[in-house]
């Protein structure tokens, strides 16, 4: 229904053609219009009086931008600077921020702060460039100025981040490097003044070869038209750090789940299925440089009482989470309480754990809050293609309560009890141990493996009895789970008709799919 600007009327023009000559019912067409149009009356009919300032907006933009960035490292509690301290900016970006993404994306703006020009008044700031904003260039001028500063300074932020050219709309980046000479200067600088904390300003995870001699790390991302004052405040304290990231940030390019399918010919194949982001890290417990849902605070917090409404629901219930949250510290802060659901019925591979809730709440030093979430059905559903519905399996979950996707703080198991059935489709290549974990099936996969042991051990009544009594539920599980019921016919004792007379039976069963 809706079109970029760009083509000047020409598609225009052929859905008109289209309807004239009837390829197109107009009918259709109508439908399209009426859609984009319910959307602007939704709009147009509910409009209210609001007061807008262009100062106001920005300081808006401001505060989003501080709820937003994310504190990663604060090593020795390096931050936030004081007032009193000979703090070094270096980086181009300290003066001319990075704040929007590349191509369309691009906004004319208001005003654009940087961080240089709003530290408090009675901050002790040198500047030195090091390296440009724009562009990957090393210039020995610049970083000897930088490293001068450095060393005379007592702390030291470098302003580091991608220029537009590393990312934009219409490509794709072929690499997660920072610019090279910004990690030259950094090494450089990590030389003469191991108190150095770096800012960084991009749309998408990078690399860090310096992370573990660096003491600090601020992720400010593209941070809009008021960021640059809004890494200042974080940086001086004037505002506690409470944002968590909504991404892993990977070690390196080669341990992102599509990095052996993605780019190249005219066909790319999302092969990782739902193993994307947190989904894929946390369940290969893969090394990570940060998880999903992590951030640090000025400020600390611990996690108690988790309670649970109800700890065997049906599909129907709502099940209502709440958990009490105090700060510990002594500075006023914000915490984003993150509520994971691990599935433990087995009835498909999944995740490790997904996210399904998550509250922000604000705590003077030593108070108490209750944060509370609720989980529904699709807290714990999957889709199902052969019932074309969300299926959520009987069995049990476990509620996970977590500062981020790898800090589980509290934790507790549930019992799901579901209408739901998927219909079992027996065939020559359904395992046994898909008849085992099936309870219409389970006797039946009992038989079959008793008259398969027997032809084991030769085939005899007696050999039959005895494997029968010495089965059991462990040692089938190990011996034929994923014994498919054709590996009978070579080995078991059973013709490929008499097996397939046993499918007949068992999937009479099954003749009705909702049942």
């Amino acid at each position: 229904e809706l079109e970029m600007p760009g083509s000047n009327g020409t598609n225009d023009a052929l859905i008109m053609e289209a309807v004239k000559n009837d390829t197109l019912k107009e009918e259709v067409l109508d439908q399209a219009v009426e859609r984009i149009l319910n959307i602007i009356y939704q709009y147009a009919d509910h409009r209210t009086p609001q007061e807008f300032t262009m100062e106001k907006d920005h300081e808006e933009a401001r505060r989003i931008a501080e709820e937003s960035m994310v504190l990663l490292k604060n090593a020795d509690q390096i931050l936030p600077l004081k007032a009193s301290e000979k703090v070094a900016f270096v980086g181009g970006f300290a003066k001319k921020p990075r704040f929007q993404g590349g191509g369309s994306s691009h906004i004319n703006c208001f005003k654009i702060t940087n961080a240089l020009e709003s530290v408090p008044a009675d901050a002790q700031v040198i500047y030195a460039e090091g390296f440009p904003a724009d562009k990957d260039l090393y210039d020995e001028k610049l970083a000897a100025e930088a490293l001068q500063a450095a060393k005379a300074a007592d702390k030291v932020v470098i302003f580091a981040g991608l220029p537009d050219s590393f990312e934009s709309e219409g490509y794709d980046r072929s690499h997660m490097r920072l610019p090279e000479c910004q990690n030259r200067l950094i090494a450089e600088i990590l030389e003469v003044q191991p108190n150095t904390v770096i800012v960084l300003h991009n749309g998408s995870p990078v690399e860090m070869p310096w992370i573990n001699n660096v003491k600090g790390i601020l992720e400010a991302y593209l941070g809009g038209q008021a960021g640059g004052a809004a890494v200042a405040n974080i940086l001086y304290g004037i505002v506690n750090p409470s944002g968590k990231l909504a991404e892993t940030i990977p070690v390196k390019l080669a341990d992102n789940p599509s990095y052996l399918n993605f780019g190249g010919g005219d066909k790319v194949e999302y092969r990782e299925g739902v193993f994307v982001g947190y989904r894929y890290y946390d369940t290969k417990q893969m090394e990570v440089a940060y998880p999903f849902g992590y951030g640090l605070s000025y400020t600390t917090f611990t996690y108690s009482n988790l309670q649970i409404s109800n700890t065997n629901p049906t599909e129907k219930d709502t099940v209502t989470v709440s958990v009490d949250v105090t700060n510990t510290g002594n500075v006023a802060g914000k915490e984003a309480v993150q509520l994971y659901v691990k599935d433990m019925t087995a009835s498909t591979i999944r995740p490790e754990k997904e996210l399904k809730g998550f509250e922000k709440v604000q705590l003077a030093p030593g108070e108490t809050k209750t944060v509370t979430m609720k989980l529904d059905k699709r807290s714990f559903a999957w889709y199902n293609t052969q019932l074309q519905n969300w299926y959520a399996a009987s069995g049990k979950y476990e509620i996970l309560i977590g500062a981020s996707s790898r800090d589980i703080r509290l934790s507790e198991t549930i019992e799901l009890s579901s209408s739901q059935v998927i219909p079992m489709h027996i065939h020559m290549n359904t395992t046994l141990g898909e008849l085992f974990n099936n309870p219409n099936t389970k006797e039946a996969a009992k038989e079959l493996t008793s008259r398969y042991l027997a032809a084991m051990n030769g085939g005899s009544d007696t050999a039959s009895q005895s494997a029968a009594e010495a089965i059991t539920e462990e040692m089938v599980a190990a011996m034929t789970d994923s014994m498919p019921l054709r590996s009978l016919c070579s080995f078991g004792g059973f013709s490929r008709a008499e097996i397939q007379e046993m499918i007949d039976k068992l999937q009479a069963i099954y003749s009705n799919p909702l049942k």
